[in-house]
């Protein structure tokens, strides 16, 4: 709805009682950028959205404010990126453009906006246009003195306003991008001060007040939680608590941070959103909370600070040889931003500056193991010269993950080996079904079986000079026991993983192996297949062994560009489908015994085995282009290095 108030902009500065600052042209608003959200919603119609804080909270958060000479403030955080597709053209013909599609109409031409337009029937299309934040280029010219932009984000705020009264928590676009149009708001009345040289909001502008103050009252009520949403609230909430001076935002917003920094990152420094790309959306969105509460005056203590350092280590882990974080969970291909200072500098540069890291090997108990054969040290290898690994365990499915326990990714020779099914879009409907469901993953599935988000345990691990090895037990269907060993080599570079289940009725057993979109795979014989990019210099070798169990007929399969059931396909970003070659190792009936060995060798090298049985220990002898070693078997079921 169109309002009168906006027409009238150009004489608001010269209001009664208005302060003014010198005459000198505004600068514009001060903008500190805050970390880019996830592009997609987080919530899940029909379910919660709150994540209850479990762990005992931090006290030393705000124990004393900070004495400085500068007055408290709070920066306008931007606009996440949203506005860039949204200039000032669109905004005065009432346009909006988000993601992958092109723009709307969603207005009259005069500000008065539909705010129930979802032409693309999109969740977070939805939730990003109520957030406010594509009116970004018309918020920074109206700070900046442009008084026609300053009319229009105005009247279009002002019509989201009106035509959407408190509470809106009916409405779960708008309700779930609150925190975000907060944070607008409050840039929009910065660039009022701004724009028209004054040191206080004039009157006519009164209703963006009365508008914080009932977003800061949604956010008082409506608390998501320990998570990034959480805590991406608790910043808004402060930030109002700043703008307005009132203690009482304030000091409800660091109490929540106390309570959420502790589940939000656990001890060992992972998060609780079982994503790799959200843990790194949380490493910067407590950087944000700390300067936040240091610019408002207040202390960040020691825990917060703390806890962020320590998922910095869990980042550098996770970074592949690549420089590249793992697609685990919901996770969009992207490199580690080298943070000066920390171990992702090292990790995210690809080891151009920065100092190496110390650890090798992370074993996190909220279920993640991360290991790389060197950080590049070696001259003779380099950066991408070294092999790294991921590999899921630990609680079942939550917040932003997958059913992926088990899953590996890897890296080698400077390119992706094994990766992940990616992320889909929460609108992809069955693709998204499946990029979430474990036959995505490079795992050991049962598909005749429903899967039952189990717990997965690391019953073993040992990690020497030249190979780690694991143990990971579960029960992923009724009836149905799990085991898989894993044991990655240094010198030859390899992975062999021993998969073995028993059920109480007949069984698919499919270990997968999920390979990037790049290469072509081709099956040689029941136990071979090679699989390689054209023109590449490196060719991934997936064979299976023999072993407590003989090989049938079809015990090797490519899976690609597969629809019905859907398989072969890699997500590198949410609207990005690519058709993948996906290996398929096939057993049935109530037992299954999966030897299988991914190597990583140059396009003209070869992989030769054979095999030993010494008392009650198998043993494999292998030759990688020229590199010899044994991987073995004890009869007790321990896989191990033998030469």
């Amino acid at each position: 709805m169109a309002v009168g108030i906006a027409v009238l902009v150009a004489g608001a500065g010269t209001s009664a009682g208005v302060n003014r600052a010198p005459a000198a042209d505004p600068p514009g608003i001060t903008i500190v950028p805050a970390p880019d959200s996830p592009d997609e919603a987080q919530f899940v119609p029909g379910a919660s959205n709150v994540v209850p804080p479990t762990a005992p909270p931090a006290t030393d958060i705000g124990q004393s404010q900070v004495q400085s000479l500068a007055a408290p403030s709070y920066a306008c955080p931007g606009f996440s990126g949203i506005e860039k597709t949204n200039p000032l053209a669109n905004l005065y013909s009432d346009r909006f453009a988000w993601g992958p599609y092109p723009w709307v109409k969603v207005g009259t031409g005069r500000g008065n906006i539909n705010w129930a337009s979802n032409p693309y029937k999109n969740a977070s299309w939805y939730m990003w246009f109520h957030s406010l934040r594509w009116l970004g280029q018309g918020i920074v010219a109206a700070g900046k003195g442009d008084l026609v932009a300053m009319t229009r984000v105005n009247t279009i705020a002002y019509d989201w306003y009106r035509d959407n009264p408190y509470s809106w928590k009916g409405n779960i676009g708008a309700w779930e991008s609150t925190m975000h149009r907060t944070n607008v708001l409050i840039c929009l009345r910065q660039a009022i001060m701004s724009g028209l040289k004054v040191t206080a909001l004039p009157i006519r502008y009164a209703w963006v007040d009365s508008a914080l103050l009932s977003h800061a009252r949604f956010l008082t009520y409506n608390w998501s939680g320990a998570w990034n949403h959480g805590t991406d609230e608790s910043i808004a909430l402060f930030g109002v608590g700043v703008t307005l001076n009132r203690s009482d935002y304030k000091n409800l917003a660091v109490q929540r941070l106390g309570a959420g920094i502790t589940t939000s990152i656990d001890a060992q420094g992972a998060t609780n959103e079982q994503s790799t790309g959200y843990a790194s959306f949380n490493y910067t969105l407590w950087g944000r909370a700390i300067a936040v509460l240091q610019n408002g005056g207040y202390s960040a203590g020691t825990t917060m600070v703390t806890r962020r350092a320590l998922l910095g280590k869990f980042l550098a882990l996770a970074t592949n040889s690549m420089g590249m974080l793992p697609q685990i969970g919901d996770t969009e291909l992207r490199p580690m931003y080298p943070w000066p200072g920390t171990p992702m500098e090292y990790a995210g540069s690809l080891g151009t500056k920065g100092t190496a890291p110390l650890w090798r090997v992370g074993i996190y108990s909220a279920g993640y193991v991360f290991g790389r054969t060197g950080w590049g040290t070696d001259p003779t290898r380099g950066f991408a010269g070294e092999s790294a690994y991921s590999i899921r365990y630990g609680p079942g499915r939550a917040f932003h993950g997958n059913f992926d326990h088990t899953s590996i990714t890897y890296t080698a020779r400077g390119r992706d080996i094994v990766v992940d099914g990616g992320y889909a879009a929460y609108n992809a409907g069955a693709y998204r079904t499946w990029s979430v469901g474990p036959s995505a993953h490079s795992v050991m599935t049962t598909p005749m079986s429903t899967y039952l988000n189990p717990v997965t345990r690391l019953t073993a691990s040992s990690v020497r000079s030249n190979a780690e090895s694991y143990l990971f037990a579960d029960a992923p269907g009724s009836g149905i026991s799990r085991l898989r060993s894993v044991l990655a080599l240094k010198d030859p570079d390899l992975l062999v993983v021993w998969d073995r289940a028993s059920a109480k009725t007949a069984q698919a057993f499919q270990t997968l192996w999920h390979l990037p979109s790049d290469q072509r795979a081709s099956v040689y014989s029941r136990t071979t297949a090679v699989a390689m990019a054209p023109g590449d210099a490196t060719k991934t070798i997936v064979f299976q062994v023999p072993f407590k169990q003989a090989l049938p007929a079809g015990a090797i399969l490519i899976k690609q560009a597969q629809t019905n059931p859907i398989q072969g396909w890699q997500y590198p970003s949410s609207f990005v489908r690519k058709s993948a070659p996906t290996l398929m190792l096939a057993r049935s009936g109530k037992t299954a015994s999966i030897l299988s060995f991914v190597v990583p060798v140059r396009a003209s090298g070869t992989v030769t085995y054979s095999v030993r049985q010494s008392g009650t220990t198998f043993i494999v002898y292998l030759n990688v282009g020229g590199k010899r070693t044994a991987i073995a078997i004890s009869g007790g079921g321990s896989l191990y290095r033998a030469g």
